[in-house]
């Protein structure tokens, strides 16, 4: 039945893969939140890799460390990362997402979880990436994105 689902999501217009990058200025105010949730209007369906939680929660705990967030603002940001969790669909670590991003690190200059993102985007979309969203605030991610196809949207 999930698989019906990612199905349906990856042909909807309204969904779009969603990097780490761009889910955690949803979570907290940041520079790029408002343009973030103005993406965030345009495609409400979310798509993103199995370790996008995991990645944000690292992230939203570095920015306590850095004196960006109270643990207030933290304890509201991860209540608002659970709560997208409960409606995004996410890309399982699989084989097929393994051998994508071992390729995708050959082509384009990408870290290993940056691949692995990229890899859960093309799976999601069966490899028709041609006119569907990839929203991300990484340049590096973002441009082998849109070698690979994808419709970038970024934040500015």
């Amino acid at each position: 039945m999930k698989d019906k689902a990612k199905q349906k999501t990856a042909k909807n217009v309204n969904f779009a893969f969603w990097d780490t990058s761009a889910i955690v200025p949803l979570c907290c105010q940041q520079a790029l939140s408002q343009q973030i949730r103005q993406a965030a209007r345009r495609y409400p369906g979310q798509a993103v890799w199995w370790g996008t939680s995991v990645e944000a929660v690292s992230s939203l705990n570095r920015l306590v460390r850095e004196g960006y967030l109270s643990s207030g603002e933290l304890r509201q940001a991860l209540q608002k990362l659970d709560y997208l969790r409960r409606k995004w669909d996410e890309i399982q670590p699989t084989l097929q997402v393994r051998t994508t991003a071992e390729r995708l690190l050959g082509a384009h200059e990408l870290r290993a979880a940056d691949a692995l993102q990229l890899a859960a985007a093309l799976i999601w979309c069966r490899n028709f990436s041609r006119q569907r969203a990839f929203i991300c605030a990484d340049s590096r991610l973002a441009e082998a994105a849109e070698a690979e196809g994808f419709t970038v949207i970024r934040p500015l």
